[in-house]
């Protein structure tokens, strides 16, 4: 059987992860695969502290800096602990809008020890971009950063 596209970047990110490193060093590392795939315009990290997710290594254009736990996207898919796939932002009620090029988002927490320590972030320019294979790809990645120390 043929290795699609996520396979492999799955094990370049499995071989850049070292928990010798900091976390943002594995963070940028990670963003800098992410950010391979096709039709995206952003990609990276939001961090949890206290009530509010701030931003960490990404890749695209400048973006918001701190997102309240519970609001947009992001801070919505931290709540609830579960992926969150918009495949219009403009029907998303609450959606928090960095860019206006972005039409649709996935959302992937990253959760250790039942703790939810994080979030996976991706925007596309063009609508209905985000899938079931985006979802278990990043999910996987999430198990993958999971393993490191937040």
């Amino acid at each position: 059987m043929k290795e699609n596209k996520y396979d492999i970047y799955l094990k370049q990110i499995e071989s850049i992860i070292d928990k010798n490193l900091p976390l943002v060093s594995n963070l940028a590392n990670v963003a800098s695969i992410l950010n391979e795939m096709e039709n995206i315009n952003w990609c990276g990290f939001y961090l949890a502290k206290e009530d509010y997710l701030y931003l960490g290594p990404f890749q695209g254009d400048v973006a918001c800096t701190t997102i309240k736990i519970g609001h947009g996207v992001c801070g919505t898919s931290f709540h609830n602990k579960e992926t969150i796939i918009v495949p219009n932002v403009n029907e998303f009620k609450g959606h928090i809008a960095c860019s206006s090029l972005s039409k649709s988002e996935i959302v992937v927490p990253i959760i250790k020890n039942n703790e939810v320590k994080g979030v996976i972030d991706i925007d596309s320019p063009i609508y209905d971009r985000f899938h079931n294979e985006e979802k278990e790809y990043l999910e996987q990645v999430s198990l993958l950063l999971s393993k490191l120390d937040y």
